[in-house]
């Protein structure tokens, strides 16, 4: 595991469609000595946070092609990295709907700099003592790029439909853990459907078909009966 980066060396990326609020958060956030990156559309977050990487983002929810929860969401098929949602409004649906999306924090529009300010060092102190993943796996044989959402075996890539990757990914960010059914559920059915544990059975299945992998010996993904599934960890295996 690499050295966490230092919070005054932290890499915030911005996303806000808005020049005025991305200038002033730019200047604000250089100001503490941090290194901002700038997008202003939720195609060209993803594709910067996946290139470039970022310790901290700071999402607006009113962007001109995606929802700031539909970015949400993508950003976190693969990444854990710290998220504070903007929005104008300050309904409390809105704030609990982004939460349970994954998000860390929610500023409404006005906010107040100081307060701004004081709630990412917080985010980024405790991003400084989590573990770091990569989004990247590779044994030579199967090899699984999350950010890019890119998945091979043996050099040939996979088409997996959109739960599939979804799925793997959650198992492989949670590697050598049991994820459990309830879990995978709320996270990839939504929170209706925690009881419907044949599903789970049924994509699971596909998925290891596309790998190769065998339920009996798997090399990959493991179900702990009853409870839920695993992602075999790469040094572990014999």
């Amino acid at each position: 595991m690499t050295d966490p980066t230092p919070a005054s060396a932290a890499r915030i990326l911005v996303v806000d469609d808005e020049p005025q609020i991305r200038r002033f958060l730019d200047i604000s956030l250089r100001a503490q000595g941090w290194h901002v990156a700038l997008a202003e559309t939720g195609a060209q977050a993803l594709e910067t946070l996946a290139r470039d990487g970022a310790d901290l983002v700071v999402l607006d929810i009113g962007l001109p092609d995606l929802d700031g929860h539909a970015v949400l969401r993508s950003i976190r098929e693969w990444s854990q990295v710290p998220v504070v949602m903007l929005s104008v409004r300050s309904d409390e649906g809105g704030k609990v709907a982004a939460l349970d999306a994954g998000a860390n924090d929610y500023v409404t529009k006005p906010f107040g700099t100081q307060e701004l300010m004081a709630r990412l060092r917080a985010l980024l102190r405790l991003q400084a003592h989590a573990p770091d993943a990569s989004p990247v796996f590779d044994d030579g044989h199967l090899r699984i790029d999350l950010a890019r959402r890119e998945v091979a075996l043996d050099g040939v890539p996979l088409v997996l439909a959109r739960k599939e990757f979804a799925l793997l990914s959650m198992l492989l960010r949670n590697g050598g853990r049991v994820v459990t059914q309830p879990q995978l559920l709320r996270e990839i059915w939504g929170p209706t459907h925690t009881g419907d544990v044949h599903y789970v059975r049924i994509l699971v299945g596909k998925l290891r078909q596309k790998l190769g992998d065998d339920a009996a010996q798997p090399r990959y993904i493991a179900t702990e009966p009853g409870v839920g599934l695993r992602f075999i960890d790469a040094e572990r295996r014999p």
